[in-house]
């Protein structure tokens, strides 16, 4: 009886470590050739079930600034994501193009494709592992 009750401590002891175990990753984005102080940098994290689908799982808003300007996603699980970023100049929170489609404001995505026409979630993913780490993106 006693060897059956050190087992079952042992084995609650093993779950109960390994759900605390489950760590939390800060994510540092910095954006590089911001062209100008106009309007706002927007910038989500996403999954690949929020992509080009409006707000991502984390959202990040600032006053644009000449430069690059860097910012922080906190208490980031581990997994697959993507980032979208804009520098919304005129406010309207949302992208806009010219008339034969090409966008007017400078944007930014994760991953290191050359991306020709809409991104899609397999070209911009990047794994979110158990450390912390930084990543750039240029306008």
């Amino acid at each position: 009886m006693k060897t059956l009750a050190l087992i079952l401590s042992l084995f609650i002891s093993g779950i109960i470590a390994n759900a605390q175990d489950t760590k939390s990753i800060t994510l540092k984005v910095t954006i590089e050739n911001v062209l100008s102080d106009e309007g706002y940098i927007l910038a989500a994290l996403h999954t690949q079930d929020t992509f080009m689908q409006g707000p991502g799982i984390q959202n990040f808003k600032h006053e644009a600034k000449t430069g690059s300007i860097s910012f922080v996603f906190l208490d980031v699980k581990p997994g697959t994501y993507a980032i979208s970023s804009l520098h919304d100049t005129n406010e309207n929170k949302r992208m806009d193009f010219q008339d034969g489609g090409m966008p007017k404001e400078n944007y930014a995505m994760s991953g290191n494709e050359i991306i020709v026409g809409p991104p899609t979630f397999q070209d911009v993913k990047f794994e979110v592992n158990d450390e912390d780490f930084e990543l750039k993106l240029r306008f």
